[in-house]
């Protein structure tokens, strides 16, 4: 839902298709995405299960400590209600999913819509599992450090390492892949190139959305067809902006701000 905000703001038409609660907080959700323009006409919404709750904790750094989730209603899910959804999502331009998906909606959604780009977010170094067996699948990948060393097997330490982790993937099928590196920037590649942005400095407000604003930079640059190394700046800075606002999604975000923050911050 984070991702599709941020997209929205970005004003690329998109569609939510998840499951939440008939509850406060499902109810809240609905509204909200509607108020953006986010189409959520193909949710799922259950008087059986609540809506899914997150509570994340932040260390000193301001950054994630520890996550707590309760995601029951996700399973609902299934390939039953997915398939009643083919329409929509067949005339879409393009996927995106992200591990907290059962191992059974992933495949059937990466089977059935193999003629779609399919990007995905990991998530955690637990659910990225998921998707070891089936990495040719997609499109592109967004992963952090330690959720490529889960999947690749190659511990990085340093920028050869995250090459050959990148390499890895590419080899696997990807067409394109953006390894997060915290404070160290952001290595991605594809069949042509490679690129390093490196870390900027800035004061961290809140990192909690940083990863959901990366993956609205990188489905902006593949719908306006920006090369790679376009695409990971613009997803910087929209990481960035998400950095430096108390609230999860920086409600200033857009195209134009994001491009601002490009000049004047990230230098590559």
């Amino acid at each position: 839902r984070n991702i599709a905000e941020n997209l929205s703001r970005l004003n690329v038409n998109t569609k939510l298709i998840s499951a939440i609660g008939n509850d406060l907080y499902g109810n809240t959700i609905l509204s909200e995405c509607k108020n953006l323009n986010i189409d959520v006409n193909d949710c799922l919404v259950s008087d059986e299960y609540s809506t899914s709750i997150y509570v994340s904790i932040l260390n000193n750094s301001k950054d994630m400590q520890l996550a707590i989730s309760h995601m029951d209603i996700i399973e609902k899910l299934d390939e039953s209600f997915i398939h009643s959804k083919h329409k929509s999502i067949d005339d879409s331009k393009a996927i995106v999913i992200d591990t907290n998906l059962s191992n059974e909606a992933i495949d059937f959604i990466t089977r059935t819509y193999s003629h779609l780009p399919i990007f995905v977010d990991t998530v955690s170094t637990a659910k990225c599992l998921k998707i070891k067996d089936i990495l040719d699948r997609f499109e592109g990948i967004k992963l952090n450090k330690y959720e490529a060393e889960t999947l690749s097997g190659i511990k990085i330490e340093n920028l050869d390492d995250v090459k050959k982790s990148c390499e890895f993937f590419i080899n696997k099928g990807i067409k394109n892949v953006f390894i997060t590196l915290g404070g160290d920037g952001v290595y991605c590649a594809n069949t042509d190139k490679a690129v390093h942005i490196p870390g900027v400095k800035i004061n961290i407000v809140n990192a909690t959305g940083a990863g959901d604003a990366f993956m609205s930079g990188i489905m902006y640059g593949f719908m306006n067809d920006l090369d790679l190394e376009e695409t990971a700046k613009f997803s910087v800075g929209a990481s960035i902006l998400a950095l430096s606002h108390k609230n999860t999604i920086n409600p200033n975000l857009s195209v134009d701000l994001i491009n601002q923050t490009i000049k004047e911050l990230i230098q590559c």
